[in-house]
């Protein structure tokens, strides 16, 4: 995948945003949280995404992967080169990244859903509404 491809990709994820961060990078995210950067200024490109620890460790024998500075110690690798893994393989671990960092980001997605239908917070058994019991 190229810059462009990449760039499609990752705004085509509901509530994906991007913003230029730190001079030269472009950081895609979801409800403030950074899913995925793309390096505009480095020459050859680099991408940098989430991963768990299991892909983790496998992507960190591969060539021209390693972990990302300041946030490999959370899991985050860095692409050396766009084309250190194909389109399908970079999509899926993209996705997953989106995936994981929407489940911890701030706020309710506007399209949470159960079952189709909108998610409602119960309220605990015996709680009445916003009054106080002592």
């Amino acid at each position: 995948m190229n810059g462009d491809e990449i760039r499609t990709y990752c705004l085509s994820f509901p509530e994906a945003t991007e913003n230029l961060q730190w001079g030269d990078d472009l950081c895609f995210k979801i409800r403030g949280k950074i899913f995925a950067t793309l390096a505009l200024s480095a020459v050859p490109r680099k991408v940098c995404f989430k991963c768990v620890a299991e892909t983790f460790d496998g992507l960190l024998e591969r060539e021209h992967i390693r972990p990302a500075p300041y946030v490999g110690r959370y899991k985050w690798v860095i692409l050396d080169r766009l084309d250190a893994l194909g389109r399908s393989e970079l999509q899926d671990l993209i996705q997953q990244s989106y995936e994981m960092v929407a489940a911890t980001a701030p706020g309710k997605s506007k399209l949470q859903t159960l079952g189709g239908k909108k998610a409602v917070k119960k309220k605990p058994a015996g709680s009445q509404g916003s009054k106080r019991q002592r």
